[in-house]
C-alpha cells in the first residue's frame, strides 16, 4: 500500500463489499462523509437503517490502540452514557478487516451541534463529561498515548521546520515557537501532579450531537491520556467573561458526577497552543495525500504561515494572562 495515497483503492464497490462481508445487504446507496484522517461513509442497508463505515488510515494506530478506543466506548455505553459505540459482529469483534483495510461499523445517529451560548446545553454537556470522566478515571489506557508537550509541540515544530516553513519566516518561527514551547513546557512542569485520565481527546462541538435534549458523543479516534480539562476547554468560546460563564455552567453539571480540580485551568492556554501546533503539523504530515491539498488549499502559503506566527504570538501573550476562574 502506498503510504502517500493509502485510500487510493477505496472505491464505492470496495466499501460495499467490506460492509457485506459482515453479513449486511447493501442497497448500494453510499455517501462519503467529512473525514480526512480516515475515510467514513454512510452505506444504505436493505430494509434497515444505514450504517456508518469507518476505514482507518493505515499505520496511524495499532490494532491494540484501536481496540482500546472501542473498549472505552463500550464501557461508556454500558454505564448508560450516550456515546455512539461500534457495532460488534456475530463473533463479538468490532475491529474488522477487509482486503488491506481495517474498518469499523457504527449505527447512524442524527442530531445537531449543541448551542454553546445556551446555559442548559452547557450544563448537560458538563453532566455528560463528568460521567465520561468518572469512567475514564477508573483505569488508564495501556497502549494509547498521552497528550504531552513533546509529541504535540516539539515534534510538531521539528517537522514544520524540516520542510514547510518558508525561508523568509524561518528565523521568526524558530524564535517564537521556541519561546512559546518553553513557556508551555514550564506550565506543564509546574502542574505535573495533575491526574491524567482517559479522555475523548477531541471534544469540540462537531463531535457532539444534540438530540432528545441531551448530548451524544461521537468519534473517539483521538482518545488518549490527558488532564480532564482537555475535554472541557474546547467548549469555551468568546471573550474572557463569556468563557468564564460557560465554564461555570459546564462545571456545575460536571461535578454532579466527577470532581473538577480548578488547578487544571492553568493548562487551558498551554493545551490550546499545543493544539494549534499539532494541527499545522498534522496537515503537513498528510500533505502528500491528495485529499489534503484539496481540503486545505491555503496551507503551505506564505500568508498562512504569517498568520500562524501571529497566532503563536497571541498565545505567548495569553500564557501570561490570569487563568480563567469559576464564577
Amino acid at each position: 500500500m502506498d503510504s502517500k495515497t493509502p485510500f487510493y483503492s477505496m472505491t464505492p464497490d470496495r466499501v460495499i463489499d467490506a460492509v457485506e462481508s459482515q453479513g449486511w445487504l447493501s442497497d448500494f446507496r453510499i455517501l462519503e462523509l467529512n473525514s480526512y484522517e480516515n475515510r467514513v461513509y454512510q452505506v444504505g442497508i436493505d430494509q434497515a437503517e444505514p450504517l456508518i463505515t469507518k476505514f482507518y488510515r493505515p499505520n496511524r494506530w495499532s490494532d491494540a490502540q484501536i481496540q482500546e478506543e472501542h473498549d472505552f466506548c463500550f464501557e461508556l455505553a454500558d454505564a448508560d452514557i450516550s456515546v455512539v459505540a461500534p457495532i460488534k459482529n456475530s463473533e463479538g469483534e468490532s475491529l474488522l478487516n477487509f482486503d488491506q483495510f481495517r474498518f469499523t461499523l457504527f449505527p447512524r445517529r442524527g442530531g445537531r451541534a449543541p448551542e454553546l451560548d445556551d446555559p442548559e446545553h452547557l450544563y448537560q454537556l458538563g453532566v455528560a463529561l463528568g460521567q465520561i470522566h468518572a469512567v475514564g478515571a477508573a483505569k488508564p489506557f495501556v497502549d494509547r498515548p498521552s497528550l504531552d508537550v513533546d509529541s504535540y509541540g516539539w515534534q510538531s515544530r521539528e517537522l514544520l521546520l524540516s520542510e514547510h516553513i518558508p525561508q523568509s519566516l524561518r528565523a521568526a518561527y524558530e524564535s517564537i515557537s521556541q519561546e512559546v514551547l518553553d513557556r508551555v513546557e514550564q506550565r506543564f512542569s509546574d502542574y505535573s501532579d495533575l491526574k491524567a485520565i482517559r479522555v475523548h481527546g477531541d471534544c469540540h462541538s462537531g463531535n457532539v450531537l444534540w438530540r432528545d435534549d441531551r448530548p451524544h458523543f461521537v468519534d473517539f479516534d483521538d482518545a488518549r491520556m490527558a488532564s480532564a480539562i482537555q475535554d472541557i476547554w474546547m467548549l469555551l468560546t468568546g471573550e474572557r467573561h463569556q468563557m468564564e460563564m460557560q465554564l461555570s455552567e459546564v462545571i456545575a453539571g460536571y461535578e454532579e458526577f466527577f470532581e473538577f480540580n480548578p488547578r487544571e485551568l492553568n493548562l487551558v492556554e498551554p493545551l490550546r497552543t499545543l493544539r494549534m501546533m499539532n494541527h499545522a503539523a498534522w496537515i503537513a504530515k498528510r500533505w502528500d495525500d491528495p485529499a489534503f491539498p484539496k481540503a486545505f488549499p491555503w496551507f503551505n502559503t506564505e500568508r498562512y504561515w504569517g498568520e500562524h506566527l501571529l497566532d503563536l504570538k497571541v498565545q505567548l501573550s495569553a500564557l501570561d494572562e490570569p487563568v480563567l476562574k469559576l464564577l
